[in-house]
């Protein structure tokens, strides 16, 4: 099917009264094709790779109201150009890393937006900030004047039961934030991807991930 196709199939899923922020996964997708999603509206892409999600901003500046989230791991040593280049970072799940990203930030006109990662699936090879750790975390974030608290994002387990525990844990901690009080601009729950984006919706999900069910199979540059 066509990205034009997939969109329409999507959206008809969206059909309720606060209609989520879709997030289009870009990576491995070559520019011709975020440019074909722009053209249908999209306007919120994340990229994983610094290098790759650079080289297409470059060939799409002129799509001015383009929206770039980062949504991969951190290293410490791009945060720099991350924060220079992104209007979102999704992944953030620890002090430093936002400390950095503060300090990269300065001399841009505007703050940048942040997520902190969670870590509530409990498999090795996802990241983020364990739970008992968050409101710690969100405090320090808070603290940062070149940074925009909005909220929380979660990669939950592939198995449908433990996706669910899961995305009622993250319902919980994003509300017991929000009634805290001590984070005026917290209005983002980013979870849901591909397989499971309904399931996230069921549970509160304000921004939902997609890659493959809007692209198709993921377009592998050459090495």
């Amino acid at each position: 099917m066509s990205l034009a196709e997939n969109l329409a199939k999507i959206k008809c899923a969206l059909q309720q009264p606060n209609r989520p922020i879709l997030l289009a996964v870009s990576k491995r997708v070559p520019a011709s094709a975020i440019r074909e999603a722009y053209a249908l509206e999209l306007r919120h892409f994340g990229e994983n790779y610094l290098q790759e999600a650079l080289e297409k901003q470059d060939e799409l500046r002129d799509l001015e109201d383009i929206c770039w989230h980062f949504i991969g791991r951190i290293q410490r040593n791009k945060t720099h150009e991350i924060a220079r280049h992104f209007t979102w970072v999704e992944s953030v799940d620890r002090l430093l890393i936002a400390q950095r990203l503060n300090s990269a930030r300065q001399e841009a006109s505007t703050p940048l937006n942040v997520l902190i990662e969670v870590a509530v699936s409990s498999e090795d090879s996802k990241g983020g900030c364990p739970p008992a750790q968050l409101a710690t975390l969100a405090e320090g974030i808070q603290k940062l004047p070149f940074l925009r608290l909005r909220g929380l994002m979660a990669l939950v387990h592939p198995d449908p039961d433990q996706a669910n525990a899961n995305f009622q844990q993250m319902h919980s901690l994003f509300n017991t934030l929000l009634q805290s009080g001590n984070h005026p601009d917290l209005d983002t729950l980013s979870m849901g991807t591909s397989s499971d984006f309904l399931q996230a919706l069921e549970h509160g999900a304000t921004e939902i991930r997609l890659g493959t069910l809007l692209f198709g199979s993921r377009h592998r540059e050459a090495t």
